[in-house]
């Protein structure tokens, strides 16, 4: 099969150059113009998907070569894309930035050849003039797999400015697609771990994404952008598709979200519907019960330590939450959902599923990380090796139980998460499409636990 979806690929030289402007400004003016866009991210962040589905209103789908393996980002950006006129997917950190000691894995100029995406370099012209010319020319000569088809120049600070860059530029071969000027209002808040989810400020979140789109629109050739998108190559792979298991009757797994849990892979809720689930979200913060008929539960990423206060008080919550981990059944929590299953965060009492306590720390601690579970569990049996990402500013006492969770081979060997009764938690985020087992075996543990 080969498959044929336009598509850009919004890079820079470095994080903080515009990226996350540029690119959902595109996907929402594209919008805008009737054109069904497909919204992707490179690497493990969850947030800005978020903001990618505010100006698409589809879902945001993350494309991590460490996490999935190189092999699966073409079939789950078909996926992802499928049924879509255009797609465009958004860097991370610098272009040629990957996974640390890896080269170029997990890299934005990874993934763009491994698409044949042309790239879009989104320049931060705020303090420079013909220096411009140089940097261009050294990312688009760098990797000649990488095809640099056009620069958007961010923070122009006037007509002068804009002229001087455009000067410099015209010897590079590289086309000037869009210019934005300075503009306060297309900010987003931000705080310990970066962007702050559309989930906690949807009103203000629209407005902002909105403002990104008129921006974009008023700066950028978009003629020019679709004509580079309908340049990329066609794929020869089918699209990825989550295997489906006949095992008899549906089973009902409840997924935490609300505020507090938004970081979530869409893959994962449609892989443990194509295991027999019955997909039921519900909101820590506002649900008193779980969901009728509940025999499992899936507690993702999020930020618990911000609302500590209102998942404390919804007592009736994390009796139930207790409750079911005492029963045996499958419990998966990853990193906001094993802080929400200690005694106490912060001081607060959480629901006392694991004889540990949670609080807020200095330290950050983020990365890829190479696992092998430990213990058998509800998603892994012992041995099984995963790839994982940790982005956390939160410690955990003890971190690990008498059972682990993981063993960590990269970055330092060390023990971590808790195994236990039908409990998996741990703060390792993992991305079930590179292992599709673990929902099969989670949803099959439901229906005999």
């Amino acid at each position: 099969m080969v498959t044929s979806v336009p598509r850009l690929v919004i890079a820079a030289p470095s994080s903080g150059s515009g990226k996350t402007t540029v690119a959902t400004g595109l996907m929402a003016a594209l919008t805008e113009r009737g054109l069904a866009v497909s919204p992707h991210k490179v690497g493990p962040d969850y947030i800005d998907p978020g903001y990618h589905a505010l100006a698409t209103g589809r879902t945001g789908r993350n494309l991590d070569a460490y996490l999935c393996g190189p092999e699966l980002i073409a079939p789950l950006f078909l996926h992802g894309a499928r049924g879509c006129d255009v797609a465009v997917v958004e860097g991370v950190m610098g272009l040629y930035d990957g996974a640390a000691g890896e080269g170029e894995l997990a890299s934005t100029a990874q993934v763009a050849k491994l698409l044949g995406a042309p790239v879009v370099l989104v320049v931060d012209a705020s303090s420079q003039s013909r220096s411009v010319a140089a940097l261009v020319h050294g990312f688009a000569s760098w990797d000649p797999g990488v095809r640099i088809g056009g620069v958007i120049l961010n923070k122009v600070a006037s007509d002068r400015h804009e002229e001087l860059l455009r000067e410099a530029l015209d010897a590079s071969g590289v086309p000037v697609l869009g210019v934005l000027r300075r503009a306060p209002q297309v900010d987003t808040p931000s705080r310990h771990l970066g962007l702050v989810p559309v989930a906690e400020r949807r009103a203000e979140a629209v407005a902002a994404v909105a403002a990104m789109a008129a921006q974009v629109r008023a700066g950028c050739d978009l003629e020019a952008l679709l004509a580079l998108a309908h340049g990329a190559r066609a794929l020869p792979v089918p699209a990825w598709e989550p295997p489906v298991t006949d095992a008899g009757g549906a089973a009902v797994v409840a997924v935490a979200g609300g505020a507090a849990f938004t970081f979530s892979y869409a893959e994962h809720t449609e892989l443990l519907t194509a295991a027999g689930a019955d997909v039921v979200p519900f909101d820590p913060l506002r649900d008193e019960r779980l969901p009728e008929g509940t025999a499992g539960l899936v507690i993702g990423g999020g930020f618990p330590e911000v609302y500590a206060d209102g998942l404390s008080a919804n007592e009736p919550l994390r009796r139930a939450v207790a409750a079911l981990a005492l029963s045996g059944a499958p419990v998966a929590a990853e990193c906001a959902g094993l802080l929400y299953l200690c005694r106490e965060l912060d001081g607060r009492p959480m629901c006392g599923v694991l004889d540990a306590s949670a609080r807020m720390s200095e330290r950050l601690t983020l990365g890829y990380r190479d696992a092998v579970a430990v213990s058998d569990g509800v998603l892994a049996a012992a041995g099984t090796r995963m790839r994982g990402h940790e982005f956390h500013r939160t410690a955990v006492e003890p971190g690990a139980g008498a059972a682990p969770a993981w063993g960590m081979r990269v970055p330092h060997r060390r023990v971590e998460g808790f195994v236990h009764r039908g409990v998996h938690a741990s703060y390792l985020h993992t991305h079930w499409a590179a292992a599709p087992g673990a929902a099969r075996r989670f949803v099959e543990r439901c229906r005999t636990s």
